[in-house]
């Protein structure tokens, strides 16, 4: 997405800051971080207070990238952000940016690599970064051979990016040389000369005079006559002569620049004249009374209070977990319970030198100290430093649907086919994209709820997505679990021109639907190739802009979402017939906006 220049000055001093922010926190670190430590497992608690300069935020982003991250050299990021903003504030060109920033970090995984090599006790010099690193390479090569790969590492960094040679070096300390030889003459090069040249005492008397009555040509004598000197050096003393202003009555003379002013240029073409005068293409104004439908249609479960808690029930789990643990003599750190709707999460932190494998292979036994139908090991968590041990609450709470419908991250969600599955362990809601996932495969045993997987999906769409926008093609071969859906027919299912009802329970007539959206793929990728775009959504912002001739051919294209219930049963009766217009949508049709929902035990 191209940023305006507004744009671009509000989130370049927002990057400028916020590299600021980090240096002075990375900085406050250096000092206080044995202190804040404590801290960190408390930053939702208001009492505790931080010793970092920018207090709990300070603390915990110096900890992530100092501590857990790259030690000091982390110092390389904030100063990349903070340069990224003086870049986009004042509009300078981002071609350099980017090598910036790839060079930054190549250099900060070196340094931080360093540190832990030579710094291998001080977790605060090379990060977890740099002591895993080094740790990692020492045992693969050695001492001698990770010094060796650095070594080779930063001879190979210095040649490539500042093109430094022997030769060059070389060549650079010659010139220094001859530099401070020029600034700094040896005393003989000025000096009279001697009567052991063979010069009379006239000729040196004639000298001297010359030298008091000419001394700009007593200097370009010397010049001229010393062997030391080389002809760059001459040539530099003649340029700077030539440069200086010869007469005096040319320095009061004034000249007035004028630059020439650039041509405007023209923008306004025929499309961008049609959204002036009649505004975008709005494909809901064929269906404007359209009504979405209201959520009083969905049951509400709320009455119940939500999650409940039963502390003992809390206790007791924690109580055996440890037990458990510690019958095969793993102790924990810590431990943090996170109640959901149907299923509570246990953060356990282990002691130090704790292999996480062995934690994971003991999931039967505390199922069975747990008394519990199946737990399930998060071993670890991604994105923390624990455990995750998920264990069936014994009285547990309705996700309805009602409730991830009504949620704001459904409601605001900025999705092309946005579908809400329930809520997380956080009892958070759960919001996917359809166009990215871009197919999906619903599998299990009878009773485990694929048929309310596929209810939640199309109720997700029904109540996000204008019938302009998606279509549904709807196969049942149970005949009894998509017919509730014969109600939205003359909006947003669609089926073949000769067929009677939408829902298709006929196993022989899935064929010729499969064959007819294979048909529909090949010419919507013909619509996108005159189009000259990649996917759905770059041509229909193409046709919204007017930028696209209807009388060619060209509509606003909606998504077609494939809905298959009890595929087992299809394959059985159709066979082969089916499988090859299936694997084509499979593997074509995301770009053009049809995707397959299948569900199957």
């Amino acid at each position: 997405m191209r940023m305006n220049r507004y744009q671009k000055v509000v989130f370049g001093s927002f990057l400028f800051f916020l590299g600021l922010a980090l240096c002075i926190a990375f900085v406050s670190f250096l000092f206080n971080w044995q202190a804040d430590q404590s801290t960190l497992y408390s930053l939702g608690d208001r009492s505790v207070a931080a010793q970092n300069w920018l207090s709990k935020f300070g603390a915990a982003v110096s900890n992530f990238f100092i501590f857990e991250g790259f030690g000091i050299a982390a110092f390389s990021i904030a100063i990349l952000i903070s340069l990224t903003g003086i870049y986009l504030f004042f509009d300078f060109k981002t071609k350099r940016l980017w090598k910036f920033w790839f060079w930054g970090i190549l250099v900060m995984l070196w340094f931080a690599t360093v540190l832990g090599f030579f710094a291998e006790k001080n977790a605060i010099l090379g990060g977890t970064v740099g002591y895993e690193t080094n740790d990692f390479l020492q045992d693969y090569l050695g001492f001698i051979g990770t010094f060796l790969l650095l070594l080779f590492i930063f001879i190979g960094y210095m040649a490539v990016r500042f093109r430094l040679t022997p030769e060059k070096i070389g060549s650079n300390l010659k010139f220094s040389k001859r530099k401070a030889e020029q600034d700094f003459p040896a005393p003989e090069v000025v000096s009279k000369p001697e009567k052991s040249t063979g010069i009379s005492k006239e000729e040196v008397e004639k000298t001297e005079e010359e030298e008091t009555t000419k001394s700009t040509e007593f200097s370009l004598s010397v010049e001229n006559s010393s062997p030391e000197l080389d002809s760059e050096a001459l040539f530099e003393e003649k340029s700077n002569e030539k440069s200086q202003p010869k007469d005096s009555k040319t320095e009061s003379v004034e000249m007035e620049v004028e630059t020439a002013v650039e041509e405007e240029e023209m923008t306004e073409n025929l499309s961008s004249k049609l959204v002036k005068n009649f505004g975008e293409f709005d494909p809901k104004l064929e269906l404007g009374n359209y009504r979405f439908p209201p959520i009083e249609l969905l049951k509400d479960y709320s009455s119940g209070g939500g999650i409940t808690i039963d502390q003992e029930e809390l206790e007791e789990n924690k109580n055996n977990i440890v037990n458990t643990l510690k019958n095969y003599k793993i102790d924990i750190a810590q431990i943090k319970a996170t109640v959901g709707p149907t299923v509570t999460l246990y953060e356990i932190v282990p002691e130090a030198g704790i292999r996480i494998s062995k934690i994971k292979n003991l999931e039967d036994d505390i199922a069975l100290s747990l008394s519990a139908l199946g737990i399930r090991i998060i071993a670890p968590i991604p994105g923390k430093g624990t455990i995750g041990i998920e264990v069936p609450n014994k009285n547990y709470s309705i996700v309805s649907m009602r409730s991830v419908i009504a949620s704001s991250k459904f409601q605001k969600a900025e999705m092309e086919l946005p579908i809400a599955f329930g809520k997380s362990i956080s009892n958070e809601t759960f919001v996917v994209d359809l166009a990215k996932m871009p197919h999906m495969l619903m599998a299990g045993a009878t009773g485990q709820g694929k048929s309310v997987g596929l209810n939640a999906v199309l109720t997700s769409l029904l109540y996000k997505k204008h019938p302009a926008e998606v279509k549904f093609v709807l196969v049942d071969p149970k005949k009894v679990e998509l017919t509730l859906f014969n109600k939205i027919e003359r909006h947003y299912l669609a089926k073949l021109p000769d067929s009677e009802e939408a829902i298709i329970t006929d196993n022989t007539k899935v064929i010729n639907t499969l064959n007819s959206l294979c048909i529909e793929m090949d010419n919507r990728y013909n619509l996108l190739k005159d189009a000259m775009v990649r996917n759905i959504k770059e041509y229909n912002a193409k046709f919204k802009a007017r930028k696209l001739n209807p009388e060619n051919g060209h509509i606003f294209l909606p998504y077609i979402v494939l809905v298959i219930d009890e595929f087992a049963d299809l394959i059985m009766t159709a066979g082969k017939e089916v499988e090859t217009p299936i694997a084509r949508l499979a593997q074509l049709a995301r770009a053009i906006g049809i995707h397959l929902i299948i569900a199957t035990q």
